[in-house]
């Protein structure tokens, strides 16, 4: 049996996403454990529902970061 070595440094694993309204297609930034309801800057959409730990994300992921 293999013992898994611990992460030396440990690295998070939250990330930020660009993410597209699929209504108008705005860009913007987002946390991946947000945890308040994030709407959409130009038409008001709701894009990324708090969940408790990782956010439910109802928008395209374009990128992300880290």
């Amino acid at each position: 049996m293999v013992k898994k070595r611990k992460e030396l440094v440990p690295m998070p694993k939250s990330k930020f996403f660009y993410i597209r309204c699929p209504d108008c297609g705005n860009t913007q930034i987002t946390f991946s454990h947000a945890s308040t309801y994030v709407h959409c800057f130009v038409c008001g959409r709701l894009l990324v529902r708090p969940s408790g730990g990782k956010a439910k994300i109802d928008a395209k992921k374009v990128s992300e970061f880290g």
